[in-house]
């Protein structure tokens, strides 16, 4: 889960990184009592989960609260790459003497945790790990050893951070860590990490990004999700605790099995080439239980996308036979009646395949198609959606 900035310097200050005050208004009227109560110049930044927002116009200084209404004014409601900005975040503005990267993430290829620093900060940071990368530094952390002071203090020299601030910098980095891991985050990053003329660092901004893997030991994680921006078929889908991801096509994909769902979107989308470019509309793995009730849910979440015009249901039977999956098939069928009007594509395979078969054959259903292998079920199933399209 990706969270705001104000919702990530929020969980800076909580765990003593030097934040700047500010406050989080969706009102014009409100950004100007913000900025009055904060009796400074001010920064109205548009919060939206995207980068590139100075750019767009969504960060703008304010001298004054009269200011600060007439810029909240103008972000809000703004456009951001395809994100509304519904609120704002107004604070103190600061007088920046430098601008550092600091970030901690999950390095999955080496399959460990990665800082990355440099004292070349601000907007272009992407630009300069691709013109500049020696410029970038790319600290490997262990996991079991962590940051302490004197790791800090390295990756603050590789970065090569002034001398003047790098122990203030040191500092920052170690309770950064103590952020990352304490919030179970696959990303903390703060770009601009500054340094103002009284030579204190502050982060200015930053992005945090949860593990949703943890939620069952982050409780206070569920207060983050913001329930206005949040896909509705997504957010059906994880109150039924299915693993769902929708996508930009019309045909609905369920599987069992991530590895084979991820398969499936491959062999639909170049399947559907030939069927005037058909996609696969979701990613949805129902694991390893395939019983009448997570098939109902997967299929009712499913088929509440509108733009679906076919399913596919690609299933290769293992711990759970494919008798069982065929049963929860026509099972969930019956639970959704009338709901269920689009057509079926069913390829099973492995485990109790015949008897699988059999169970549909004999159920008749006049939603449902089987076919025998996947890549002749993943044309089929775009053909039907070219077909309803």
């Amino acid at each position: 889960m990706d969270l705001y900035e104000y919702q990530a310097k929020d969980l800076f200050a909580a765990h003593g990184v030097p934040v700047l005050p500010g406050k989080t208004v969706e009102t014009a009227d409100d950004a100007a009592a913000a900025a009055a109560e904060l009796g400074t110049a001010v920064v109205v930044k548009a919060q939206v989960k995207t980068g590139g927002r100075g750019k767009a116009g969504g960060v703008k200084l304010a001298e004054n609260a009269d200011e600060a209404r007439e810029k909240a004014e103008a972000i809000l409601g703004l456009d951001i790459k395809g994100h509304t900005v519904h609120r704002v975040l107004v604070t103190e503005a600061s007088d920046i003497a430098e601008e550092y990267y600091f970030s901690f993430l999950l390095d999955r290829s080496n399959r460990t945790f990665l800082a990355m620093a440099s004292a070349e900060g601000g907007m272009e940071i992407e630009q300069l790990a691709v013109e500049r990368p020696e410029a970038l530094a790319r600290v490997p952390v262990d996991a079991i050893a962590g940051v302490d002071r004197a790791k800090a203090a390295d990756i603050v020299a590789q970065a090569k951070i002034p001398a003047a601030v790098a122990d203030q910098a040191a500092d920052v980095i170690v309770k950064l860590w103590e952020t990352f891991v304490a919030e179970d985050a696959t990303l903390v990053e703060v770009n601009p990490l500054v340094r103002d003329p009284q030579d204190k660092v502050i982060a200015l901004d930053g992005k945090v990004t949860l593990d949703e893997n943890a939620a069952f030991r982050q409780p206070a994680h569920a207060a983050l999700v913001d329930e206005r921006t949040e896909d509705p078929l997504e957010a059906k889908a994880k109150a039924k605790d299915l693993n769902y991801v929708k996508l930009d096509g019309e045909v609905g994909i369920i599987g069992n099995g991530a590895g084979l769902v991820m398969s499936t979107l491959d062999v639909v989308a170049y399947a559907g080439e030939k069927h005037g470019g058909v996609k696969p509309a979701n990613f949805l793995d129902i694991g390893g239980g395939a019983s009448a009730e997570v098939m109902a849910a997967g299929l009712d979440v499913i088929l509440g996308d509108p733009a679906v015009k076919s399913v596919f249901v690609n299933v290769f039977g293992g711990i759970t036979a494919c008798g069982a999956v065929a049963t929860g098939i026509v099972e969930a069928l019956k639970i959704l009646g009338d709901s269920a009007s689009k057509p079926l594509v069913v390829r099973l395979d492995g485990n109790n395949v015949v008897e699988g078969r059999r169970i549909l054959d004999e159920a008749n259903h006049p939603l449902v198609t089987q076919v025998d292998t996947m890549d002749n079920a993943a044309d089929k199933a775009a053909e039907l959606a070219a077909a309803g399209a």
